[in-house]
This record gives structure tokens, C-alpha cells and sequence, in this order.
């Protein structure tokens, strides 16, 4: 572990790289990176950092935003295969055919989607914005279709919550979608003086039983401003590592321990140190799909979380 940190700091100053890390990577990749945050924080640290290259621990379609915000620099990611299955289920293709079903579409796509899928989107929303980008786009959507791709959870707590009507396509997470009431009641007996935060990810149902509904980023924050003792976490269990590193005298508990992204975890400290070394897996979007989704996610990331 000394060893690979050792050559990794190494080849990051002759390189010029940053290494970014999302909340739900392993502990050691977590440890060796310049910075770990959930998908909106890393998509502002990639356009702002003035690395020429930036090796991405996340999955796929995380990387590719960083190609689109910062074109001049090589973007990295460890494993080529770490993919989102939820963004697998919205094409650029099927939004298009959707879109036609309705005379004035105005697309909102959450930023778990491909490169194809944010250039046919009007703006993009993470987790901890989407709420904020509808509200932000309430005068100039008035008479439109408000779509929201892909997570038909994610979209019903930002409706509800923003209180804009919207369709909502039928996609979701694996991972948060498998976290059902009966974990959550489960760990809210085992634990009761535990608050309760949960991904809106999840359904609808789990999210009801919640105290509060927060990011990955918000989960963090909250954590550290709280003077509340334990806490039951219904979000990929990465998360936990960074709880309890920044919080050492709070305990966590998940509402389910299986709650794990397998392409998370397929990042590992040697294909980090494998990618930097050869400047492999290069991450590119062609021109012409890059210019018109740079927009959407521009106007993301000038909404607030």
C-alpha cells in the first residue's frame, strides 16, 4: 500500500494528474485520492482543477462529464468496464422517440446518464440539485413537458418536492432500489435514538421513513454539522468509510449491508497505478455529441445543491 502511494505521488507530479474519488469507491482508493466527493463535487473539481490529467474513480459516465467540462485534459478511469446500469437504461435514441410523444418537451437529465443522453437533455441535476434545477427552470417551462431521465425514484422525490409536474421515465438504481421498508424498519428497531438518512435513489416508500432524504455530499455535510450521535445510512455502503473517517465519534449503521455497487468496487489501487503509468483508458466524447451536451451540464453546475 506505502509502496503504490509512493509511486502514485510520484507519477501524479510527473504528469501533472489529480486523482478524484466518488464516496462509494473502496477505503484504500478513497485514501490515495486528491479528492473524494459525490458527483456533483467531482464534476466542479474537474473543470476547475489545472491538472492535465485526471484519473476518475467512478464510473464511466462520471468520467465522460469530465471530458465534456475540461476537452483539453486526459481523463482516466481505471476500469473501462465500470459502467452505471441505471444510465444503460435511457439511449439517446429512446429519449428521442420519447420526446416525440408530447408537443413542448424540456428535458432534465440526471447527470447518471451517457454523453449521448445529456445532449439531448435541455439541463442536467445531480442528486443534491435536482430539486433547485426544477425550481430554476420554472418561468421558461410554464407550458412545457417536463421530462425527467432516467430514475423514476429520484424524479418522484424532486416533483414532490418542487412541486412541478413531471413525467418520469422508468429507470432506477439496482443498488437503492433494492433497499426495501422492511430493512429500514428492521434498523430503525435495532437502532432507535439513530436519525435517518437515505439516498433519494430509493424508493418512495423507504424515503417516507426517513428524517431526511440527502446526497451522498449532503449525508457528509449534514453528518459533520449534526450533534445528533448515530446515525442508520440507507445509501451504497462506501459512503461509511467517510462517515466514520470524518466523524470518529458517531456511529453508522446501513440500512442494508448489501447495498453495494459492484462497478464501484471494480476499481482497485493496481488499475490506478496501471492507467497512470501508460496513460491508458483515455476517456473521449466525439465533438459533435461534447458541444451540445456541454450546456446542459453548464447550467447544472451554475444551480445551486
Amino acid at each position: 500500500m506505502q509502496e503504490i502511494k509512493e509511486k502514485l505521488n510520484k507519477l501524479k507530479k510527473e504528469k501533472n494528474a489529480v486523482i478524484l474519488a466518488h464516496i462509494y469507491q473502496l477505503p484504500e482508493i478513497q485514501d490515495i485520492a486528491d479528492f473524494v466527493g459525490d458527483s456533483l463535487d467531482l464534476s466542479r473539481k474537474a473543470a476547475e482543477t489545472g491538472a492535465d490529467a485526471i484519473v476518475f474513480c467512478g464510473v464511466h459516465f462520471m468520467a465522460e462529464t469530465a471530458a465534456i467540462l475540461s476537452p483539453q485534459k486526459k481523463i482516466l478511469i481505471p476500469d473501462a468496464n465500470a459502467g452505471c446500469p441505471m444510465a444503460d437504461m435511457i439511449t439517446a435514441e429512446k429519449l428521442r422517440e420519447y420526446k416525440k410523444r408530447y408537443d413542448n418537451p424540456f428535458t432534465v437529465a440526471y447527470v447518471n446518464t451517457s454523453a449521448g443522453v445529456k445532449a439531448e437533455s435541455d439541463i442536467c441535476c445531480t442528486s443534491s440539485n435536482a430539486v433547485n434545477v426544477l425550481k430554476s427552470v420554472e418561468s421558461e417551462t410554464k407550458d412545457s413537458d417536463i421530462i425527467f431521465v432516467p430514475d423514476r425514484n429520484l424524479g418522484s422525490y424532486a416533483e414532490k418536492m418542487s412541486g412541478r409536474k413531471i413525467v418520469v421515465w422508468n429507470g432506477f438504481c439496482p443498488t437503492h432500489n433494492n433497499m426495501l421498508p422492511e430493512m429500514l424498519l428492521k434498523a430503525k428497531k435495532e437502532h432507535p435514538e439513530a436519525e435517518v438518512l437515505v439516498h433519494p435513489e430509493c424508493r418512495p416508500e423507504v424515503v417516507g421513513l426517513a428524517d431526511f432524504a440527502l446526497s451522498t455530499g449532503g449525508m457528509c455535510k449534514y453528518v459533520r454539522a449534526s450533534s445528533k450521535k448515530e446515525f442508520i445510512i440507507g445509501t451504497e455502503t462506501g459512503i461509511l468509510y467517510k462517515l466514520q473517517k470524518e466523524n470518529p465519534d458517531k456511529k453508522f449503521y446501513p440500512v442494508s449491508s448489501l447495498a453495494v455497487c459492484p462497478n464501484m468496487k471494480k476499481i482497485t489501487l493496481a488499475k490506478v497505478l496501471d492507467v497512470l503509468d501508460n496513460m491508458k483508458n483515455i476517456v473521449t466524447v466525439p465533438d459533435d455529441i461534447r458541444e451540445k451536451a456541454y450546456a446542459p451540464i453548464k447550467r447544472m453546475l451554475e444551480v445551486n445543491a
